[in-house]
């Protein structure tokens, strides 16, 4: 008899979007039935997931702001639908719909809980009290929690210092990516330029993003006037500070070295246009950006930050800058342009370094492990002080 999973994310979009779909249509279909449930109505990877024989569910209440009427709701409908649907394995993405799925799981009754931590809904650069909230909220979660997947060592060894998950609970599972078979050549360069409508000869530094607090477009453009190479910068992508950030662009004076895409559907076929793939974020899981960038032979700048240092490494595969350091940035990007032969060779490591971890086949099986031989726990409760004492 095949096993449901119901995967839950908030938003199907992006990186976490892409990798909870990516998961759902890789499991053997003879022997999973997989449910996608979220509360994006309508996107290009929800079409996917359609088209490979996923239930999608689209419950509206499940919305990412913080909204108490909202979530009582969302809570109340994954669990009767968990129970209607009787669920063997749930399996969660993103903060707030790590935070319900699983409790509607846990009230549920279902025998296996799954969560796939992309990154934290902590960082440093939050208010201390709403710091400690986030982190208390999951040391709790973590007595209901059978497995945890970090998507990469950085954000494992985040989850364990901190006590919100005992060491039986973390397996490091790379975010799966579907690798395009369009490499970095001087013909695909071309062409990508030419449908971006950009010269053959300009230096472009190129990224792949939401325009968002997290993404750090300001450090972006700031890196971009500092830098002494006049390079165009490409964003993919869109977000709550698109607006901003083009006010920026001509507030700044960089109107005609900026080009703002918006959201794309062909990123693959672009990305042979960048001669380098930055990265200014504040905080990160693994982005697939990047991992999809490398896989394409473009070299890559990136902050250190979380799990970024397990494909990026300093000097071997890239460079790494600490975040909110627009010069440092702006310098790191200089040198890559200025030394072409250094970057290709990182591009080449990269590639190698990727080997087959980050592909579909790849998570496939790593999730039918955790799905069909992961402990599930017999008596589960939320009270107490979780993983283990803290002060």
């Amino acid at each position: 008899m095949r096993r449901r999973v119901m995967h839950v994310i908030t938003r199907c979009i992006a990186g976490a979007g892409g990798v909870a779909v990516r998961g759902a249509v890789g499991l053997d279909p003879t022997r999973y039935e997989s449910i996608l449930v979220t509360g994006t109505r309508e996107g290009t990877l929800l079409d996917r997931a359609r088209a490979h024989g996923v239930e999608v569910v689209v419950l509206p209440d499940l919305v990412a702001p913080i909204s108490p009427r909202h979530d009582a709701q969302a809570l109340s409908r994954l669990t009767a639908l968990m129970r209607e649907r009787r669920v063997q394995v749930v399996h969660t993405h993103s903060s707030k719909a790590g935070v319900l799925g699983r409790l509607a799981a846990h009230h549920a009754g279902v025998e296996l809980i799954v969560h796939t931590l992309h990154g934290f809904p902590f960082h440093d650069f939050q208010n201390p009290a709403v710091h400690a909230t986030y982190v208390g909220i999951e040391r709790r979660l973590s007595r209901i929690t059978d497995a945890y997947l970090a998507v990469g060592t950085g954000v494992a060894v985040e989850a364990l210092r901190r006590g919100l998950a005992r060491p039986e609970q973390v397996y490091t599972v790379g975010p799966q990516v579907d690798f395009s078979d369009v490499a970095r050549t001087p013909e695909s360069r071309a062409a990508a330029r030419a449908v971006l409508g950009l010269a053959q000869d300009a230096p472009v530094v190129g990224t792949v993003g939401r325009l968002d607090f997290q993404k750090a477009p300001e450090i972006m453009l700031g890196a971009l006037r500092r830098m002494e190479v006049p390079a165009v910068l490409v964003w993919a992508g869109d977000g709550d500070l698109a607006e901003r950030t083009a006010r920026q662009v001509r507030e700044l004076g960089l109107d005609g070295r900026v080009r703002l895409l918006g959201n794309r559907a062909d990123v693959a076929e672009l990305l042979p246009a960048f001669d380098v793939f930055a990265m200014a974020s504040r905080y990160e899981g693994l982005p697939c950006a990047i991992v999809e960038a490398q896989q394409c032979g473009v070299p890559v700048v990136a902050t250190a930050v979380n799990a970024v240092p397990d494909v990026v490494i300093p000097g071997e595969t890239g460079l790494l800058v600490p975040p909110g350091r627009a010069d440092l940035l702006a310098g790191a990007l200089d040198f890559t342009l200025r030394h072409p032969e250094t970057a290709e060779r990182w591009a080449v490591r990269a590639r190698e370094h990727l080997g087959d971890r980050y592909d579909v086949e790849t998570g496939a099986g790593i999730l039918d492990d955790i799905y069909s031989s992961a402990p599930a726990r017999a008596h589960r409760e939320l009270a107490g002080a979780g993983p283990g004492r803290h002060r």
